[in-house]
């Protein structure tokens, strides 16, 4: 697993996607009592077996050191790199650099009360100038998470969150059943179509079995076996046609097709 580059050494994308590289894929997570953490590192193995370069990213908190003291939250692994979104301190990556210099995103999040928690919906809100330039268009990703119960939103969790991915015109890649293991019934066990999940119990006390983890796993090799796709094929294309469209470049040249009007 490498490491995210720093807000200061990390490079922009080209244009135009280049197939002889290896497809980098960021493992965005936010994970408060270290289940989602847990399942981050394990997508992150099966994104190095399918031949891409994985960095995990962690996602800023939000909440006081009084609150979390409070919540008796865990301190955060200041190793892994974390998200800025003001100026770039020791170990840390722009919001940009996290979300658009990379080949495909995979985020995992706990559930609050069936969607996305507030430290995950910051991020999101933060997007609005990537938004106007269409930065994300295109790019694939997807969303493995975290419930105290069964019942908790291992479906809904994902698919309130969507919206988000929506707006900005990127790609969801849900693993639906590519695994035989999310149909087993042998055991209890978190994960659904829509991405992997682990449940932590009332009381966070349950961590993620085994089972979990091969579904992640599987998740990040079955993600990224589709972003490698998209990267070569996009390689292929044209520019044009290998990039978000440019309303004015279009504008252009639909003036340029118009015949030449007749004079009397």
């Amino acid at each position: 697993m490498s490491r995210a580059p720093s807000a200061s050494k990390s490079r922009p994308v080209s244009a135009k996607p280049d197939a002889s590289t290896k497809p980098r894929i960021h493992v965005i997570y936010y994970s408060m009592y270290g289940h989602v953490a847990t399942l981050a590192k394990q997508i992150v193995k099966g994104v190095e077996s399918a031949g891409a370069d994985a960095h995990l990213i962690q996602i800023p908190e939000t909440l006081s050191k009084e609150v979390l003291a409070k919540m008796h939250a865990p301190v955060k692994d200041h190793s892994i790199t974390t998200i800025s979104f003001g100026a770039g301190g020791e170990n840390t990556i722009t919001l940009e650099d996290a979300l658009v210099n990379c080949d495909g995103i995979l985020f995992g999040y706990p559930t609050r009360f069936g969607g996305m928690p507030a430290q995950a919906k910051a991020l999101w809100d933060a997007t609005g100038g990537l938004w106007m330039k269409g930065a994300l268009v295109g790019k694939p990703f997807g969303v493995f998470i975290s419930t105290g119960t069964q019942g908790g939103g291992q479906e809904t969790t994902i698919l309130t969150s969507l919206t988000n991915f929506v707006h900005h015109g990127m790609i969801f890649v849900p693993t639906g059943y590519s695994s035989p293991l999310q149909a087993n019934m042998d055991e209890v066990h978190g994960g659904s179509a829509y991405g992997a999940g682990t449940f932590a119990g009332g009381d966070g006390s349950r961590q993620p079995s085994q089972l979990e983890l091969k579904l992640a796993e599987h998740q990040g090799s079955h993600f990224t076996q589709i972003a490698t796709a998209l990267k070569i094929g996009r390689a292929a294309l044209p520019p044009k046609e290998a990039n978000p469209p440019d309303p004015k470049q279009d504008d252009a040249a639909k003036k340029s097709d118009r015949p030449p009007s007749v004079k009397k």
